[in-house]
């Protein structure tokens, strides 16, 4: 037991020094100042069955206070709830920026829906705007009045060809809390945000609820065609952009907020894995590697501890408590972004299991033929 007390500790050591200080948090806009003409932008929001949260989301964009010239291109993408007259009746009555809805029609082949609806969106901000600059963000997503100056002030500052915020996810029931901040820990683990904005950086990784995108580097990277059946857009839209000469950059928002609920376990448990296997390429030794993987990191560490103090193995259940310390170390920061209490990271071991089962499900899932299942649509691993 002491062998694997120890493996953990050292694995937590390396996470703790090695991993590009994923666990921090201070990964914010970089340094930015007003540039002397204002690009113009074209907001590009993807949306399928989403009025029930168009009204806590869509006037933010509408009410944005951009120097420049701006406009809101709302794709609706074979919606069922009438998410195209709930868009058309808020740009009605709040005004701001000037709205148009559209519909593509069912995706083609081998395009996801939301990457179709995507495509559609730009070639219509092309004919009207073209822009120079593309907002892509979800219809779940608000954001501050001054989020899109901000945005493209740190992109000319810097001179990035894309810069994406991790949007602040909504963190208000018990299962909100117990899953969403790690979820954001878990990301920054496999893409650390440091990794990502350091010149000649080989990690790409974006979020796909706020990625703002100089248009040359969207042509240049052949977007979103070249990334039409990705599952995971964002990740494979950052590679992209990398691939092709671009710079990017990711951090945490400040002022752009999901407001999309999950009160029910069931539906963060359908979110994480829907893409959850896509995530590992369909490869079963990744699979079975990163089941290894959760036990030694997360789940060794308590049992040790337990274990050892049961059967009187001091060094062993040293060893533990040490494991499990450093992981509840490296999730404060994260709960501190979410406001919530430290308590919280001790539950952390039990959130890996249940990050665990939902990766198994999404496999299972994937061979069953319901791989990728959302809002009525499934996809299968690219060929």
């Amino acid at each position: 037991m002491e062998w694997i007390g120890a493996g953990s500790l050292l694995a937590w050591a390396w996470l703790l020094l090695g991993q590009g200080f994923f666990w921090r948090t201070d990964q914010r806009l970089p340094a930015r100042r007003d540039p002397a003409r204002w690009p113009s932008v074209a907001v590009v929001v993807p949306a399928r069955d989403e009025a029930e949260v168009l009204p806590d989301s869509l006037p933010s964009l509408l009410a944005q206070k951009y120097p420049g010239r701006a406009e809101v291109f709302l794709v609706d993408d074979g919606s069922t709830d009438g998410t195209g007259t709930v868009a058309r009746a808020l740009a009605a009555e709040r005004g701001g920026l000037t709205l148009t809805v559209s519909s593509p029609g069912e995706p083609e082949p081998g395009w996801t829906g939301k990457l179709w609806a995507v495509r559609h969106g730009i070639a219509q901000a092309r004919e009207r705007l073209a822009p120079e600059y593309l907002l892509l963000t979800d219809a779940d997503i608000a954001h501050e009045p001054d989020s899109l100056r901000e945005l493209v002030a740190a992109a000319r500052s810097a001179d990035l060809d894309l810069v994406s915020q991790m949007t602040r996810l909504r963190v208000v029931t018990f299962w909100e809390r117990l899953i969403v901040p790690a979820f954001v820990y878990f990301f920054g683990q496999l893409y650390p945000f440091r990794w990502v904005n350091r010149p000649g950086a080989r990690t790409a990784a974006a979020a796909g609820g706020c990625v703002l995108l100089r248009r040359e580097a969207a042509e240049r990277a052949g977007i979103p065609e070249a990334i039409r059946h990705a599952v995971i857009d964002d990740v494979t839209l950052a590679r992209a952009v990398q691939r092709s000469g671009g710079t990017i950059w990711l951090g945490l928002a400040d002022r752009v907020t999901s407001v999309r609920p999950y009160p029910r376990l069931a539906e963060l448990w359908r979110m994480v894995a829907r893409s959850a296997y896509a995530q590992l390429l369909h490869q079963p030794l990744l699979l079975l590697g990163t089941v290894v993987g959760l036990a030694l990191v997360y789940l060794a560490p308590p049992a040790v501890l337990v274990a050892g103090a049961a059967g009187g193995e001091v060094t062993a259940s040293a060893l533990g408590g040490a494991a499990w310390l450093v992981m509840c170390g490296t999730y404060l920061p994260m709960l501190r972004y979410y406001r919530q209490p430290p308590w919280i990271a001790l539950l952390l071991p039990f959130t890996a299991v249940l990050y665990l089962l939902m990766t198994v499900d999404s496999a299972v899932q994937h061979y069953r033929g319901r791989g990728a299942a959302w809002k009525g649509r499934t996809y299968g691993a690219p060929s």
